[in-house]
């Protein structure tokens, strides 16, 4: 692992004002965030706060929240979000040569809305390929030293077996040395064996076993009776 423990100390601030009015930036605040494994999945709803609390956390590691491996200082002209601009860290071990040197740090920070960019800068021509290629190249060509590789919904890009090869990449990754914060709304991915899991909500931030999260429960709900939910949305 790279990084242990996230927190951001800020002197004040108002609790109805965005960021600070987000639950989990709040616990962030409070009681930061501890990473136990090399692989860290943030699971919520739309509006939780968990791409919130992953560009920051990219940012805390001076990735470029547009996006983009390490290689590359900020592409776009925007600074760091107030949140980004007070994230700090705990080294682990294997990292404090990382956290002690801009040009020692390596890393990749992966976000939908941004991808198609972040790919082209990188060399993988995404207009040569499908979206989820262009994902998949990243994954094969930028996806391999030990460092810190943040992701926010990489699951938007990938079918089914392209996710597979995603997680079989995450696997090597952190077997090199690499560890990965994800956030994501796919099952599949945080069924990753060892992976740690946290739930993103009003509730702010906690850790639950993947039998347990609800979008688990809703997915295995609905592809055991589809009209079950489909009657409450379609006329």
């Amino acid at each position: 692992m790279i990084i242990e423990h996230a927190y951001a100390h800020v002197a004040s601030y108002e609790q109805d004002e965005w960021p600070w009015s987000v639950p989990c930036v709040r616990g962030l605040l409070e009681d930061g965030l501890r990473f136990t494994a090399p692989v860290t999945f943030l699971v919520g709803e739309n509006g939780s706060g968990k791409s919130t609390l992953v560009e920051a956390l990219a940012e805390g590691f001076d990735l470029d929240s547009w996006g983009g491996s390490h290689d590359w200082r900020y592409a776009s002209h925007r600074p760091k979000s107030v949140l980004g601009e007070h994230i700090r860290f705990d080294a682990a071990p294997r990292g404090r040569r990382m956290l002690g040197s801009w040009s020692a740090r390596k890393g990749f920070f992966l976000r939908a809305e941004t991808a198609l960019d972040a790919l082209d800068r990188e060399g993988f021509a995404p207009d040569s390929v499908s979206h989820g290629e262009g994902f998949l190249a990243a994954f094969r060509g930028k996806f391999l030293q030990p460092g810190l590789y943040v992701m926010d919904e990489p699951e938007a890009a990938l079918s089914f077996s392209s996710c597979l090869e995603l997680l079989g990449h995450v696997d090597q990754l952190v077997k090199n040395g690499g560890q990965v914060i994800c956030a994501t709304h796919s099952p599949l991915l945080t069924a990753l064996p060892g992976a740690d899991i946290i739930e993103v909500g009003a509730h702010g931030m906690r850790r639950v076993v993947w039998r347990e999260l609800a979008l688990v429960d809703h997915w295995r709900r609905y592809l055991a009776d589809p009209q079950s939910y489909l009657r409450h949305v379609l006329d």
